[in-house]
């Protein structure tokens, strides 16, 4: 493989394959909420990210054992990973924080991931996850780019400083950190990307989520593409910028997903217009022809400039 692949490493580590289940928590997002009135992330729709999820009108306990169930029974599935997946899920108040991720210990939940943003990252919620036993914990903190002006054009809401601030809180719980970036965002160009792959090696980030600029009907891109005022990069574009993040990454990060989802009916425009197993197999296709692999040119850390000197 080209590339250290996420479902292969937990694999190894439980002696087989391992679920996500998707939990749905009726919570908002600092960026859109009526403390900020910011209008959320550009490329953000009033549903968020959540994709394959039971409406948040389920307890969290009621959304686990309905996905296990059919899950389990559908691949034969005994090991499930408990997602919190939907906009962000520290960004609520401490005990109804406690509730929901107590009420996710479930047998065969091996582990919990919570999905957030940079400045939503205290050590009061970490602690509480840190209460939990013989559970797996993860965060996986919404980056997107690492250049401060795109983060500013996309109204994201907060900086690069946020993102390395949340790293080192989450770091000091031993925690595993998953980084969301998207690679084809136009107002980024090459060099962000490989800096993206770059500051994450650097930071030791545990795992990587890549995806594609989605056009999420609701969001206030979907305005600007319909008024002409936003020209998206290609498949080919995204292909050439995966390799390339991939190339400068550290081999010891995992991949979790080269491309992601999007429901139609949610989207204008999603991994343009073309399947998501067709881009992934395009991908892997560009790294054979560059006879590339993961890490190949990730040669910048460790005192680039004196190894010369080191025998």
């Amino acid at each position: 493989m080209f590339y250290n692949v996420y479902s292969e490493r937990l694999k190894e580590k439980y002696g087989e394959k391992v679920y996500k289940l998707p939990v749905n928590l009726p919570v908002s997002c600092p960026n859109r909420d009526n403390t900020t009135n910011r209008g959320g992330c550009f490329y953000c729709g009033s549903k968020g990210t959540g994709f394959e999820s039971l409406p948040s009108s389920m307890n969290v306990k009621q959304q686990l054992l309905s996905n296990m169930d059919y899950i389990g029974k559908k691949y034969n599935a005994k090991k499930f990973i408990a997602y919190f997946q939907n906009f962000s899920n520290t960004y609520m108040p401490l005990p109804d924080f406690k509730n929901a991720v107590n009420e996710a210990v479930l047998p065969n939940i091996i582990g919990i991931d919570i999905s957030t943003r940079p400045d939503c990252i205290a050590e009061e919620y970490l602690r509480i996850l840190g209460e939990l036993e013989n559970i797996d914990i993860g965060i996986e903190l919404g980056l997107q780019s690492v250049n401060f002006h795109t983060l500013e054009s996309i109204n994201r809401g907060h900086t690069l400083a946020e993102f390395i601030d949340s790293v080192q809180i989450i770091k000091k719980f031993g925690f595993n950190i998953c980084v969301h970036m998207i690679l084809d965002l136009p107002q980024d160009d090459m060099t962000d990307v490989i800096e993206g792959a770059k500051i994450l090696s650097a930071l030791k980030i545990n795992s990587v989520k890549l995806h594609s600029l989605y056009i999420s009907k609701g969001s206030e891109y979907e305005k600007l593409y319909t008024e002409g005022k936003l020209k998206l990069l290609t498949s080919d574009d995204y292909i050439e910028r995966c390799a390339a993040f991939l190339r400068h990454l550290s081999p010891e990060i995992a991949v979790q997903r080269l491309i992601g989802r999007a429901p139609q009916e949610d989207s204008i425009i999603a991994n343009f217009n073309m399947s998501w197993w067709k881009i992934k197999d395009l991908i892997e296709e560009k790294m054979e022809n560059l006879n590339a692999v993961q890490g190949d040119l990730c040669n910048y850390l460790g005192g680039k400039a004196v190894k010369q000197f080191i025998k």
